[in-house]
């Protein structure tokens, strides 16, 4: 069956198609009666606006664009839990989609979601160049998650990537471990914070970093422990883990397993996100927690102030980070 259209609408309550479009954008001069008589009409109908050539029509969106980097990475999701409940509560909507970690492919997705005209764009943790990010902001507001920009026209909300690294790096040297190795992010967003509080806290600890190229994937952290641990295993492996984020420590974990050491008596491993994955019960891991769903709010505050033409100056929201204490890290056995 057709979907309804506004022209059904106004030939089954009897008035121009005109005025149908007044009272779906719920315009003040309109008598009660006339208006009365189409929502009974659209609702008889099974008639809903659509979002998108209402926009178009008006010049004006309720929507927000976002573009999310990775599917399968549960941080995301949690960040989207909060940029949907506080689109949904300043009456806007979400459409999303994904760029699958590859710069291309986000630039083309990035270019999709400009298509539809969006109120402005939150781009979640891009790996696209910075040129494409400026772009995007000379065509309407964008906010960027969990990756920093010096562009005036485009804000940032982030964790303090450096001081999480550090209060692994502090839990891990309380618990007498002293060779600590980072699996790193490799150039993915935040990655490169990550590396530097992992490299400043092992100084100050006077302890040498140790670090080992992977990215944010759960079979790369199954390789860098791999590379890590050598075949036949060698002497002298690290007794800690940071992993880049919680993803790439499950499969850190995983490896670790396969080689017949065990977590936490012979390698303590640290996360970071403290994602849904990381309650696991089976897994319980000690991580580094983002105020993820915070971050998804102040994302969409920070981009509606700028529709909204309340704000030309750029916002860096720096949220703290704090540590969430598991099972898989525990004091080294001498």
């Amino acid at each position: 069956m057709a979907r309804p259209t506004m022209e059904d609408v106004a030939a089954k309550a009897g008035v121009s198609r005109a005025l149908v479009s007044l009272v779906m954008r719920n315009a003040p001069n309109v008598s009660d009666e006339r208006r009365t008589r189409v929502l009974c009409a659209a609702h008889e109908l099974g008639y809903e606006p659509h979002a998108m050539a209402r926009s178009l029509a008006s010049r004006t969106s309720t929507v927000l664009g976002v573009m999310v980097s990775d599917l399968r990475n549960a941080f995301f999701a949690d960040v989207v839990e909060g940029l949907d409940a506080a689109a949904e509560a300043a009456g806007f909507h979400l459409i999303l989609n994904t760029g699958g970690r590859s710069p291309a492919r986000e630039r083309a997705a990035l270019k999709n979601l400009l298509s539809f005209r969006p109120a402005g764009v939150i781009l979640l943790s891009p790996v696209v160049p910075a040129s494409a990010i400026e772009e995007a902001a000379a065509q309407g507001p964008v906010v960027l998650v969990s990756r920093t920009s010096r562009v005036a026209e485009v804000d940032t909300v982030n964790d303090d990537g450096e001081a999480g690294s550090a209060l692994a790096v502090d839990h891990l040297v309380s618990l007498g471990h002293r060779r600590i190795a980072h699996l790193d992010g490799g150039v993915a967003a935040g990655a490169a914070a990550r590396r530097r509080g992992y490299q400043q806290a092992m100084r100050r600890h006077r302890l040498h970093p140790h670090i080992v190229r992977s990215e944010h994937t759960d079979t790369a952290g199954e390789k860098a422990v791999h590379e890590l641990l050598g075949d036949p295993p060698r002497e002298g492996v690290p007794t800690a883990l940071l992993a880049g984020n919680d993803f790439n420590a499950v499969g850190a974990i995983s490896a670790l397993e396969e080689a017949g050491l065990r977590v936490p008596e012979d390698v303590s491993v640290v996360g970071y996100d403290n994602t849904s994955l990381a309650a696991l019960k089976h897994l319980s891991l000690t991580t580094v927690d983002q105020p993820r769903t915070e971050m998804g709010r102040l994302a969409v505050e920070a981009l509606l102030e700028r529709v909204r033409g309340e704000r030309t100056e750029p916002v860096r929201h720096l949220l703290h980070p704090s540590l969430v204490v598991r099972s898989t890290t525990a004091a080294l056995e001498r």
